[in-house]
């Protein structure tokens, strides 16, 4: 596909790995919505327009204005992003890629016998409400868009293309992942399935389950703990940065056997309790 005819949406758009995405994308060419929490688009969206500048001093192909949308979506809200596949539909006339990268996580044991406190129902509940159903919300509420695409001209009659985010805690969770494990496999186990329903309209459907990576979320711990962090990874021994989450978002994109799959990407990682 040529990527300045693509148009993507790409939730948790405006931090950490749906970021680098965004960033990737429009120096592919393609056009892009972000679409993350208001907050988030406040604080770092500025912060991305001048990285794309940085980046691209010299690339005339560029133009952030005509390229790149942000929009605030809650992605378990059907009005928030009904709302911003609207704008996509008005904007640009189509949509050809969405990329879930909208996430969060809690860190509690199911029981901690020290306070004599049970796992918050409300935290896990919450968490598989933004990461698994979230996801769902998005790509269900996009089919529609996705599906409406005229097959591309080559013999694979594709139509579209959905990435999902897992995590190595849906294989090998932590001690107080219980939540972000459940509902990362489910993203997991939802691959296949949605990779089949959508087969018949030519829409592929594919997750990537990330290992350590340089996110926010990470960056802001002290030094000693992201080296220890590192040296977890087998090879290479460091954090993945989030610019090889998008290249490899790239690589699903570009290769139209890769469906119903879902791909680690952790230096060999295999966490342990």
């Amino acid at each position: 596909m040529l990527w300045k005819n693509n148009v993507c949406l790409v939730t948790g758009g405006a931090s950490g790995l749906g970021a680098a995405t965004v960033i990737k994308f429009i120096e592919l060419g393609a056009k892009v919505i972000a679409c993350d929490l208001p907050s988030s688009i406040t604080t770092n969206s500025k912060q991305i327009q001048q990285q794309l500048i940085n980046n691209n001093n010299n690339n005339k192909n560029i133009n952030i204005d005509q390229q790149l949308l942000f929009a605030p979506v809650d992605v378990t809200s059907v009005d928030d992003v009904s709302n911003a596949l609207n704008k996509v539909k008005e904007e640009f006339g189509k949509l050809n890629i969405v990329v879930n990268c909208a996430g969060i996580g809690v860190a509690y044991k199911t029981y901690n016998f020290n306070k004599q406190q049970a796992h918050s129902l409300q935290d896990f509940t919450r968490v598989l409400h933004v990461n698994t159903i979230g996801t769902f919300n998005v790509i269900r509420l996009a089919c529609e868009l996705l599906g409406a695409n005229q097959p591309d001209a080559n013999n694979n009659h594709e139509r579209g293309c959905i990435i999902n985010t897992s995590s190595v805690a849906a294989y090998d969770g932590q001690c107080g992942q219980v939540a972000y494990a459940a509902s990362k496999g489910a993203i997991n186990s939802m691959t296949l399935p949605l990779a089949r329903d959508l087969s018949t309209q030519g829409i592929r459907v594919n997750t990537i389950a990330p290992g350590l990576f340089n996110t926010p979320l990470l960056s802001s711990l002290p030094d000693k703990v992201k080296a220890f962090l590192s040296k977890s990874v087998p090879f290479p021994q460091r954090l993945g940065e989030p610019s090889e989450y998008a290249q490899l978002v790239c690589n699903i994109i570009e290769n139209p056997m890769i469906n119903g799959e879902v791909i680690r990407i952790d230096g060999a990682l295999r966490m342990q309790p």
